[in-house]
């Protein structure tokens, strides 16, 4: 038997191998896979489809394929889009092993990605086995932003691949975006609860799926953790302002994140003030930018601790 000597097998690595720039495209195509399976589960839940397939992965036993009905094509639908995120995440961690220069630690990271979308399918099973229980449905959401946040973090890397790097930030500067990352997770965590316990409690019969807690409690939490995140994001962006000429990019990211802020507020405020009539369409988007929110908040830490080097092209 021949045996490939390593000069023979150094082509066959090089074909193999992903350019930076080339594994940057995936891992932007991941992140946003994984804020459209955000979307899309929440439209799940907010439609009243929670319980549309009562089987996985098939919509009902012996039938893979949903029946005609609204509320089982939507679940459905979720599923398809599931699956896709899944085999982007999938080919998110090959192509990080195969990319040359990026670091071990984040080719673990992705790994990690594609390992957290996987197990959503599970913990979508056992959702679904237990009738939406609230907590489950809760656990299937945070895990999801969790998985987002990585890749938001292999995004930053694979920038700073392509780029380059700059030294961290200031400690104050790097601690205000550790602060700010637990407001923004305290932000995100008691939003589940306002939903789990709103109007929309994840099927279309309140018989089999119950609401978590009373609405109002649940919102005045999610109003003080709006209220906190606020405070430590203005804090952060004086800073950046004051620091402008040394960090232009954080202030344009600071404006960015203040922007979203601003959208989701006033979401958040016409969604309580027609809390009665509510259209479902209108908390989907609140939940949309609420992983959008999230996203941006976690890259902006990502850099103040891991800067990139400013775009020379």
């Amino acid at each position: 038997m021949q045996v490939e000597s390593a000069p023979q097998a150094l082509p066959r690595r090089r074909a193999l191998a992903i350019s930076p720039e080339g594994f940057r495209r995936i891992a932007i195509v991941a992140a946003v896979a994984l804020v459209l399976i955000v979307a899309t589960g929440a439209t799940v839940r907010l439609t009243g489809s929670g319980l549309g397939c009562e089987h996985w992965p098939g919509c009902q036993a012996g039938d893979p394929l949903p029946k005609k009905g609204y509320h089982s094509y939507v679940e459905f639908s979720n599923r398809i889009v599931a699956f896709l995120t899944v085999v982007a995440t999938l080919v998110l961690a090959v192509a990080a092993w195969l990319t040359p220069g990026l670091r071990r630690w984040v080719k673990v990271l992705a790994t990690l990605v594609f390992v957290g979308t996987l197990a959503q399918a599970p913990l979508g099973a056992l959702t679904v086995y237990y009738h939406l229980n609230p907590w489950l449905v809760i656990s299937h959401l945070l895990l999801s932003l969790l998985v987002l946040g990585l890749g938001v973090v292999v995004v930053v890397e694979a920038t700073r691949l392509v780029r380059g790097g700059d030294p961290p930030l200031p400690a104050l500067a790097r601690a205000g975006g550790a602060v700010l990352l637990v407001a923004s997770s305290v932000l995100v965590f008691s939003g589940t609860l306002a939903t789990a316990a709103g109007k929309y409690p994840g099927s279309s019969g309140d018989d089999r799926v119950h609401r978590l807690g009373s609405f109002q409690p649940s919102v005045a939490f999610h109003v003080r953790a709006v209220a906190a995140f606020g405070i430590v994001f203005l804090v952060l962006a004086v800073w950046a302002w004051r620091n402008r000429e040394r960090f232009p990019w954080l202030v344009r990211a600071c404006a960015v994140l203040l922007a979203i802020l601003a959208v989701q507020m006033v979401i958040g405020e016409v969604q309580y003030r027609t809390y009665q009539d509510v259209p479902w369409w209108l908390v989907l988007t609140h939940v949309t930018i609420a992983a959008a929110l999230f996203g941006w908040t976690v890259g902006v830490v990502a850099r103040l601790w891991r800067p990139i080097a400013p775009d020379r092209t």
